[in-house]
């Protein structure tokens, strides 16, 4: 049987219902809808189903620490990684395996699902990040396996445990967008953007985390507040040294919890506090993204050749 969530995803799909008839106006969506006039949805994972849907991810395994001296294996394993209730669910546990005293789960689109300019919602209930938790929903350029990074561009649509939310006790209300670009890492050059929130973003309750795309800047919002916490103006692009020249390309999605590492400031198994019963998780209702007519067309055009590669 179709789920609504599933239906809705079709329906946008197929009719080319505009994105606010198809999914009308709640009091927490109310700015995520204002943005919406003009955009259809072009693709979405609503969750629904049994299983994760292997022909828009990729669960990742590897315990390198990711470039950030991260303390978990991120394992491809349904204790970490699976499908509940309409919702994905990443779990980080306190589990010996190779060496490492954590397993985790981390997933993307890379060579799936990519796309150039428009709307990214997520709907996420975050767990509390005490001292130690990283979680992450993010994107990064279609490019990197042949670039690398940061010249691919990242764009990181919400973090949350920074070392500066632990110092202040303010870890459930302190979070982050950031933008990383250069030619190479050694020319790495960022922008974060971030806010005290007036409330709990670790409250058991599932909060709105949105991108606005557009070839002039990227602008990145949360819940039904009008003002975005992180911005860039992306309109200059003539030169590698021009920040806009690195995001005017097709990304794809990411989403992620990390263990300790250089974001936390925690590089020792025995200080991280969050996972008190052994495990917390992360739950993702759904992933959507709306595009208006001739940028989604483009970015069909663009990942079916990316798919081939």
């Amino acid at each position: 049987m179709v789920g609504l969530k599933a239906m809705k995803r079709l329906l946008g799909i197929f009719t080319g219902m505009t994105a606010a008839a198809l999914f009308p106006v709640q009091a927490s969506e109310s700015v995520v809808s204002s943005h919406l006039a003009g955009y259809t949805l072009a693709w979405s994972d609503e969750f629904d189903g049994d299983t994760l849907d292997r022909t828009c991810w990729n669960v990742e395994v590897n315990g390198t620490g990711c470039g950030n001296n991260e303390l978990q294996y991120y394992v491809d394993d349904p204790r970490n990684v699976h499908i509940e209730n309409g919702n994905l669910v990443i779990t980080a546990r306190r589990q010996k395996y190779k060496d490492h005293d954590f397993t985790s789960g981390r997933l993307n689109t890379n060579r799936k699902y990519a796309f150039t300019y428009g709307v990214v919602e997520a709907r996420i209930k975050l767990p509390k990040t005490a001292d130690g938790l990283w979680p992450a929903f993010w994107m990064m350029g279609n490019d990197i396996n042949e670039q690398g990074w940061p010249y691919c561009g990242e764009t990181d649509i919400l973090e949350m445990g920074h070392a500066n939310g632990i110092a202040a006790q303010a870890q459930e209300r302190l979070f982050n967008g950031a933008f990383h670009w250069g030619v190479n890492s050694g020319s790495h050059r960022q922008k974060v953007g971030d806010r005290l929130n007036e409330y709990s973003l670790q409250d058991g309750e599932y909060h709105h985390y949105f991108l606005v795309w557009t070839p002039e800047r990227i602008d990145m919002f949360v819940d039904d507040i009008p003002e975005p916490y992180a911005s860039m103006d992306i309109s200059k692009r003539a030169t590698p040294e021009e920040n806009g020249f690195y995001f005017h390309k097709p990304n794809f999605l990411l989403l992620n919890l990390a263990v300790g590492g250089n974001f936390p400031g925690i590089h020792d198994a025995s200080k991280i506090t969050a996972l008190p019963t052994g495990e917390a998780s992360m739950w993702i209702d759904y992933v959507r993204v709306y595009q208006k007519t001739d940028e989604g067309l483009a970015a069909v055009a663009e990942n079916a050749v990316e798919t081939k590669r």
